[in-house]
């Protein structure tokens, strides 16, 4: 099935009004503070959150840099995101409406899954000045065992996520669009799986689809997951990748002044 912009923006309008209830993860504190002390943002910089949605990210730089910009495709849920931002920029992420080297720093949480790649990461490339950071952040498979049942998952609660990522791929993203991989950072979100999956855009049949593919799951996968069961919920516990790349500085355009 081919997604497309029109199937994302539906999807997220739909879940605008509960999207920052929607998974412990979103208002997580912990997360925040991971995120900031992979950026290290100074006072002087210039931010762009791709993908900004209600703002969740944004907020965190917010009275710590000089300026923070949003971006992103889905109207109501950006403009949740606006009491945070020096400017709101409705736009997809694949063409971004920017200068080249505009920007100290650009993240993007939760984002990549829903477009088109390569081309998005080199866009955020692109924009980031030289020697500057792009940093993507995404839910992801722990590893082989738990990759077929957990993107299965993934799938029946986000119907228009495009992309399932295995932790060395965020890396190999930045890589591959120009970055030079900096580091890696893990976090394990804990989620109620009932409270994880009424986002308020699928139907209980796809709750319910959810919810059987942990009664089934495998032993690898509930290693993996730590999972727990009481009364029929389920709690997981879900890997999310902080990847950061810095853009290499520009060549020297002709031999040294003598």
């Amino acid at each position: 099935m081919t997604i497309s912009r029109h199937d994302v923006t539906h999807h997220f309008a739909l879940r605008a009004a509960t999207y920052d209830r929607s998974s412990s993860w979103c208002t997580d504190s912990a997360l925040g503070e991971l995120l900031l002390d992979m950026t290290a943002p100074r006072q002087g910089d210039r931010v762009l959150d791709v993908a900004c949605g209600t703002g969740l990210v944004s907020r965190l730089f917010t009275g710590r840099v000089a300026e923070v910009v949003g971006v992103d495709v889905t109207e109501e849920m950006a403009e949740q995101a606006g009491p945070h931002l020096s400017r709101l920029v409705v736009a997809s992420a694949e063409d971004l409406p920017f200068e080249d080297d505009e920007f100290d720093l650009v993240v993007c949480r939760q984002g990549v899954q829903f477009m088109d790649l390569p081309a998005a990461v080199e866009e955020m490339v692109r924009v980031v000045r030289p020697g500057g950071r792009v940093v993507i952040i995404n839910l992801c498979a722990y590893d082989e065992r738990d990759r077929a049942e957990y993107f299965e998952i993934l799938r029946l609660r986000n119907p228009v996520r495009r992309h399932f990522f295995l932790p060395a791929d965020l890396t190999d993203l930045l890589r591959e669009a120009g970055c030079e991989p900096e580091e890696a950072r893990s976090y394990v979100s804990v989620e109620d799986v009932d409270v994880w999956s009424d986002n308020g855009a699928i139907e209980e049949e796809r709750r319910e689809a959810i919810r059987a593919v942990y009664r089934d799951a495998s032993p690898d996968f509930r290693e993996l997951h730590a999972v727990r069961e009481d009364d029929g919920r389920f709690v997981d516990h879900m890997l999310f990748v902080l990847a950061a790349g810095i853009k290499p500085s520009l060549p020297r355009s002709g031999p040294a002044d003598s």
